[in-house]
């Protein structure tokens, strides 16, 4: 069986893909290229965007896809857009497979916007010493901010501009309680910016928060268009291989 297409760059759509090909289907994953080293799934990868969804759909079809899975990040918005207008000019069926959203548990103090730069907007009024772990491609939200001291976490250097007083400390998860916490308490810092990515990877950082009451600010995902969706691996295991068996 062939013909499976994961827009990837996250661990969910690894572990898909391990599954999918470990069940003899032929999978073929897509990233973005956006980092320089990023963690490759098995099987068949391709690297670089499809020029928008004319493109993805002309993709489809040239290589005969049966369907595609958008197991791209909760705020890759463009991409997740693309896939669902890409995959229905193909006229082939289309499943996102993302990871549930943080929620907020007693003791927390999370404050919630709607972008980075209402983000940058809310830092000032809740501290003075700033975690960043929204990306390096969203820094520049925060470089007006003169007065705030920023640690921003990223997996690649981050090009400007930036904030005037910003410490770059390069790494990829997954975290764990005790060394966020550490981390934290090094750096005083007294506030926390995170996007809502949802999942286990990162998540340490905010119970470390809540245990050492620091404030995180949370910025909500983007929108996107309705889709089937399911958050388990083996959920979309199960679709696949029903959707590749009801096309051949």
């Amino acid at each position: 069986m062939t013909g499976v297409l994961v827009l990837g760059g996250t661990a969910e759509a690894r572990a898909l893909a391990a599954a999918l090909i470990e069940r003899g289907i032929r999978v073929v994953s897509s990233l973005a290229g956006r980092v320089a080293n990023p963690r490759l799934p098995v099987g068949e990868v391709r690297i670089g965007g499809f020029g928008g969804p004319e493109g993805l759909a002309r993709w489809l079809t040239e290589n005969h896809a049966k369907v595609v899975v958008d197991a791209t990040h909760p705020f890759a918005e463009r991409i997740g857009t693309s896939a669902v207008t890409g995959a229905r000019l193909a006229g082939i069926p289309l499943l996102r497979l993302q990871r549930p959203g943080w929620q907020a548990g007693p003791g927390d103090d999370w404050h919630w916007v709607g972008s980075l730069d209402e983000a940058a907007d809310t830092v000032e009024r809740l501290g003075e010493r700033v975690f960043l772990t929204s990306g390096r491609q969203g820094l520049s939200a925060f470089a007006r901010l003169t007065e705030p001291w920023f640690l921003a976490r990223c997996v690649d250097p981050p090009e400007p501009p930036l904030p005037p007083k910003i410490e770059i400390l390069l790494d990829r998860g997954p975290y764990h309680v005790e060394g966020e916490s550490a981390l934290l308490r090094e750096h005083r810092i007294d506030v926390l910016v995170t996007k809502d990515s949802g999942g286990t990877m990162t998540s340490a950082k905010l119970t470390a928060a809540r245990e050492l009451g620091v404030p995180v600010i949370v910025v909500r995902r983007p929108y996107r268009p309705e889709a089937p969706t399911v958050s388990a691996v083996s959920d979309a295991v199960d679709w696949v291989l029903e959707a590749v068996c009801s096309t051949n």
